[in-house]
């Protein structure tokens, strides 16, 4: 087979999507020496993402998010002779109709269609597009049962046509002696207190902080644990400025740290430095965070909502979202037990070893094959 991977994203974000890309491609390149691959990178992206004698750079002059680009990336690829063209960003190109390949897309959350308050206009305006993609490709990846239910029923596409295939944690995310991760973080972050909550994303909405840091005044407040900081590792997204506002009403100025982007590096050593993960998020589509921190053994509090139970399984404490009380209890249970975070820390361990990027392949593969026919 022929297989072409859009991984024009990866040149304009290191964020989930580009992730997945790069994981996937890596590992498929583990595992398949006998198709050929053509890897849809940006032109101005010279660095291939993997070195190997099947997989082939191409570098596309479409850019990625472009109002036309399902016109213009369709021209770009025609000539290619591909059997299967995967898109990891949700949205297919137009094909030529000398093009006879088979469309694969990846559909990793739909929080744009129910909560769309929670994106911005460019990204409504791009992922709105979605209705005519499911239409449109030969078949759907979903990262999570919780993702093809949503797709079935906001989408209307029936069963058969999707496949739930999961993601999983980049391998360095293991665990580390708790002294030596917490030397190297607050190295990095002098600021770093000794004990401190994590929460780990992108600064949006959608990831429902203002709850935690409501939680989180609850948890000074009654339980007087005010040497327990909170540390927050994620890039500003749409909406910021209304957490740092909560943070100075609620007063919390000296309690909070906002380290901005963190390297992959650093976030190892922040999971396993951190007293708990506390994710808070309203909808995820999968909530790779959660799993990375199990991963780490650490200890994780998320809520009960969308794909996260499904995740996390029995290795967490699951609280609703909208519950600032029942969230605080939960953190201050992690805090205050040493030995319900053992508990958590060896059930997340042991959770983390159900997900693969190697497993991710061989079935993305197998989905390949179902599609073209082979």
């Amino acid at each position: 087979m022929r297989i072409g991977i859009d991984a024009r994203l990866i040149h304009y974000s290191q964020a989930g999507i580009a992730q997945y890309t790069t994981h996937l491609v890596k590992s498929l390149a583990k595992i398949d020496s006998t198709n050929q691959y053509y890897l849809l990178q940006s032109r101005k992206e010279t660095k291939p993402i993997v070195e190997a004698r099947n997989f082939i750079r191409r570098g596309v002059w479409t850019p990625s998010h472009h109002s036309f680009e399902h016109y213009i990336l369709g021209l770009e690829v025609a000539n290619m002779g591909l059997d299967v063209l995967h898109s990891p960003d949700f949205i297919p190109p137009k094909r030529n109709p000398l093009a006879r390949f088979k469309t694969v897309i990846t559909v990793h959350d739909l929080a744009f269609l129910i909560y769309p308050h929670f994106l911005t206009k460019k990204a409504a305006r791009y992922y709105g597009q979605i209705d005519r993609a499911v239409r449109r490709a030969d078949h759907i990846i979903a990262v999570s049962k919780s993702t093809k239910e949503d797709i079935g029923r906001f989408l209307g596409v029936r069963d058969s046509k999707v496949t739930v295939i999961y993601e999983a944690a980049n391998p360095v995310y293991k665990p580390m002696p708790k002294e030596e991760a917490w030397k190297k973080a607050h190295k990095l972050y002098p600021n770093l207190s000794r004990d401190f909550l994590l929460f780990v994303g992108t600064l949006e909405p959608r990831k429902n902080i203002p709850t935690l840091l409501e939680a989180y005044k609850i948890l000074q407040d009654r339980y007087k644990l005010n040497e327990i900081k909170l540390v927050l590792a994620g890039s500003p997204g749409w909406l910021f400025d209304e957490i740092f506002q909560k943070v100075q009403d609620l007063n919390l100025e000296k309690d909070v740290l906002f380290l901005g982007r963190v390297p992959t590096s650093a976030l190892v050593a922040l999971y396993n430095a951190a007293l708990a993960l506390v994710h808070p998020a309203h909808y995820e589509g999968f909530g790779l965070p959660t799993l990375e921190a199990m991963a780490c053994g650490t200890p994780v509090v998320t809520t009960n909502v969308s794909s996260l139970p499904e995740v996390v399984g029995d290795a967490a404490i699951l609280v609703s979202p909208d519950d600032a009380e029942e969230m605080a209890v939960a953190m201050w249970r992690v805090i205050s037990d040493e030995g319900l975070r053992d508990t958590l820390s060896k059930k997340g361990l042991n959770r983390a070893k159900a997900f693969s990027w190697e497993k991710a392949a061989k079935e993305t593969l197998e989905v390949y094959r179902k599609v073209a026919g082979a």
